[in-house]
């Protein structure tokens, strides 16, 4: 069985996709890395078809036909990793706001603690995020807080997008049912995982803005998870989540 995936979506990520390629592959852990892009017209997806030369067993790219949305970009990428037998998949945005080297810390977690899930939070101890503007901290401090209190789910950072996934949740979890595509499948993955019983705990990290590039962030994309946590809670009150493991 393979070891570790990262899984990476992207869409015009010219600018940072090569610093994160090469800063992942020399990682102490031997992470293979899967690019999930969405026909970026940029050229993100040629730049690593051009690195491929350069680690042609551990980094693949999966390109799209256009933009579909995140939540069905790692859906695609979670597939791929269960196919081809990955035991340890995580999910990283490609713009650097979570630090390569992090990656090890949630492994560790994963593997010497026995943890399902593991996710790099950004408020299990404080607020740890650099080079936000305060009404954005706000609004994602306050949208995990009202996640919580709607779900009764106890996790702090309910949105965040760097995790590690033991591959019995993804085997768990019924993938082709996930209904959310932008921050809102952030939230189902985690509230999915937690009604299954799985151990699940939150690591501190620093996120920080990205620098380069152009954040994909929409009211379209906020308004999605706002009303979709209140569906989430009511759909589960009518379901039964029993493991046929």
């Amino acid at each position: 069985m393979k070891n570790a995936l990262v899984i990476v979506p992207t869409y015009n990520e010219i600018e940072n996709i090569e610093a994160l390629v090469r800063k992942v592959m020399v990682l102490p852990t031997a992470f293979d890395l899967l690019v999930v892009d969405d026909n970026s017209p940029d050229g993100t997806g040629k730049k690593v078809r051009d690195l491929q030369d350069n680690y042609p067993d551990r980094l693949f790219l999966a390109q799209r036909a256009g933009k579909l949305g995140l939540g069905t970009a790692y859906i695609h990428g979670f597939e791929y990793a269960l196919r081809q037998g990955y035991e340890y998949i995580f999910e990283m945005d490609a713009d650097f706001s979570h630090n390569p080297e992090d990656l090890e810390k949630l492994y560790r977690t994963c593997t010497e603690e026995n943890y399902d899930v593991v996710i790099g939070s950004r408020y299990i101890k404080g607020v740890n995020v650099v080079n936000w503007p305060m009404s954005r901290v706000l609004m994602s401090y306050f949208a995990s807080k009202y996640v919580r209190f709607i779900t009764g789910m106890p996790i702090e950072d309910a949105t965040a997008g760097f995790k590690c996934y033991r591959r019995r949740v993804l085997e768990a979890i019924q993938l082709p049912k996930i209904r959310f595509v932008g921050y809102a499948f952030q939230i189902e993955m985690k509230f999915l995982a937690w009604k299954y019983g799985f151990k699940i705990k939150e690591i501190p990290i620093i996120f920080t803005d990205r620098e380069k590039g152009k954040s994909k962030m929409s009211v379209k994309i906020f308004r999605e998870a706002f009303l979709g946590v209140i569906q989430l809670k009511i759909q589960s009150l009518f379901r039964a989540y029993d493991l046929e493991m």
